[in-house]
């Protein structure tokens, strides 16, 4: 029996985002979907209509109504006519179409904030991760309320740059795990369902690029909202990588020491800060020995150090504890 949510009028309906209008097929936006499947397409044509056909497959075969929101990132291909062409043979289709490229985190975000499903889905259009399984990940969330999203942890590595990736992935993933307090099997991984709601708060904080899904999880597990991984399989994408390894890595690890700066500062500035003072202290006293009442300019510099960081850990400690927005 198909699990679906009741029928509202268009005036109700969810407005979508005011300077991007959502395209619909001939028989419109349909009543309200439990699921919304979002797919950033950014120069895909070659290979997105498989894709929309295999998610398709999985999705009329399972027992919950979804809406399947194409998004095309102002492609320089045929991507956004080919979404078009399936829109029209394909009644769960809708077409988002950008002006202007944004980003797969951009696309993800205004997805989500669109979507009218309780259940948001995000994923890649680049035919990489088991999309047949969709339905598996919203089952979990369904039958299990103390899970708030659903990851589809990679079990192999297929990227471009594989001998460089594993080992940076693997050391940014060490130091989210260490700021989270959390094991995380795949910290980047774009196949995951989520409640849109709990998302929402966390929406504004996602970067344009594909560090998002690396914002999403810590935003969760930051915020003790429970996630559950489930191993997939990862094949080699169809056409060609948009991730650029020293530029993308770079932001990966900014993004997620700036996402624990945003929940826990204290937890990034505060062990620096001490050590520092530690340090001081005991070159303070090592300096007291050698020449009595005396300390170098070293010394002092680094006292002064670690008095200014630890400042600024409780400055920004008590900024996230007065934030008052209910993260």
């Amino acid at each position: 029996m198909t699990e679906k949510s009741p029928a509202r009028s268009p005036e109700s309906a969810r407005p979508g985002h005011p300077a991007y209008p959502i395209e619909d097929g001939p028989h419109g936006p349909g009543p309200d979907p439990h699921v919304t499947i979002v797919l950033p397409c950014y120069n895909e044509g070659a290979h997105v209509l498989d894709e929309i056909e295999r998610i398709t497959a999985a999705m009329m075969a399972s027992e919950f109504s979804y809406e399947l929101l194409c998004i095309d990132d102002a492609s320089t291909d045929d991507t956004l006519a080919v979404l078009r062409t399936a829109m029209a043979s394909t009644p769960h289709v809708r077409v988002l179409p950008f002006r202007r490229n944004g980003g797969s985190g951009t696309a993800r975000r205004i997805g989500t904030q669109v979507a009218r499903g309780e259940i948001v889905v995000w994923t890649d259009a680049d035919m990489t991760y088991e999309n047949d399984r969709i339905p598996e990940l919203v089952r979990i969330l369904r039958d299990d309320h103390s899970y708030d999203q659903v990851v589809g942890a990679r079990t192999t590595e297929e990227g471009t740059h594989k001998w460089a990736r594993v080992p940076a992935k693997w050391f940014i993933r060490k130091v989210a795990e260490w700021l989270t307090k959390t094991r995380i099997p795949d910290l980047n991984s774009g196949l995951r369902a989520f409640r849109r709601e709990v998302s929402l708060p966390y929406l504004r904080l996602l970067p344009a690029g594909f560090s998002c899904v690396t914002t999403i999880t810590i935003a969760f597990l930051s915020n003790q909202h429970d996630i559950r991984y489930v191993d997939t399989t990862y094949a080699k994408r169809a056409g060609t990588s948009k991730f650029h390894f020293v530029h993308d890595a770079y932001r990966y690890i900014l993004q997620v020491l700036r996402m624990v700066m945003y929940f826990d500062p204290l937890k990034v500035l505060m062990p620096p800060a001490l050590w520092l003072l530690v340090l001081a202290v005991g070159k303070g006293i090592l300096d007291m020995v050698r020449h009595p009442f005396y300390f170098p300019a070293s010394t002092v510099l680094i006292a002064m150090t670690g008095m200014l960081i630890g400042s600024l850990a409780l400055l920004a400690d008590l900024v996230v504890r007065s934030r008052g927005d209910g993260n």
